[in-house]
C-alpha cells in the first residue's frame, strides 16, 4: 500500500522540508525529497508517521533497508526520536564527529560525511557567521547612532555652559 499523500505531506512539514538524517533540505536540492520508513516494511515496519522519515535520496539509498535482524548488529540512529547532538559534534571543517557507537555506524552506513554534505554544512557555518557578523555591525552601527546623540546632546550642553561662563565673566569684568 503506497503512503498517501497526507500522510507523505505531514511527514514532510513536520522535517521541516529537510532530510531528518543529513539536513539538507528541498531547496537544496531542487525538489521535494522521498518518504521513507526508518524499519523497513520488508523487516516488519509500518507505515505509521513513528515509522516515516522524510529524506534525501542519498541517504534513503544509502540506508537502503538495512534493519538490525542479528544480535550484535548495530542501530542506526533515529532522529525522530534523538538529536543530532546526541550523536554528533559537527566540525569546523564541516565533518560530523561521532559520539557513540551508533554514530560511528550510522555515519559510515549512510555516509554522512560524503563530500556534498560537508561542502553544504560548511556553506551553513558560513552563512551563519555572516549573519551573526551583519546582526553585530547593526547593532555596532545603532550604538554609534546612539553615541552620537548622546555627543551632540553633550555638546549642546557644554556650549550652553560656555555661553553662561562668558556672560558671568562679562559680568564680573563689567563691575570692576
Amino acid at each position: 500500500m503506497a503512503i498517501k499523500a497526507a500522510v507523505r505531506e505531514q511527514v514532510r512539514q513536520r522535517a521541516n522540508f529537510a532530510c531528518e538524517f543529513c539536513g539538507v533540505s528541498e531547496t537544496d536540492t531542487g525538489g521535494p525529497l522521498t518518504v521513507d520508513h526508518f524499519q523497513p516494511k520488508v523487516k516488519s515496519g509500518n507505515d505509521s508517521l513513528d515509522n516515516l522519515l522524510y529524506c534525501c535520496i542519498h541517504c534513503n539509498q544509502y540506508k537502503h533497508d538495512y534493519w538490525p535482524t542479528k544480535p550484535g548488529d548495530s542501530p542506526l540512529w533515529n532522529p525522530r526520536l534523538e538529536s543530532l547532538s546526541q550523536y554528533f559534534i559537527e566540525l569546523e571543517n564541516g565533518l560530523l564527529f561521532p559520539l557513540t557507537t551508533v554514530a560511528v555506524f550510522t555515519l559510515r552506513r549512510l555516509r554522512l560525511n560524503r563530500q556534498p554534505l560537508v561542502a553544504h554544512r560548511l556553506r551553513k557555518q558560513y552563512k551563519a557567521e555572516e549573519a551573526r557578523l551583519l546582526t553585530r555591525y547593526r547593532d555596532l552601527t545603532q550604538l554609534s547612532e546612539q553615541l552620537l546623540l548622546q555627543q551632540s546632546a553633550l555638546m549642546e550642553e557644554q556650549r550652553q555652559l560656555l555661553e553662561e561662563q562668558r556672560s558671568l565673566l562679562q559680568l564680573i569684568l563689567g563691575r570692576k
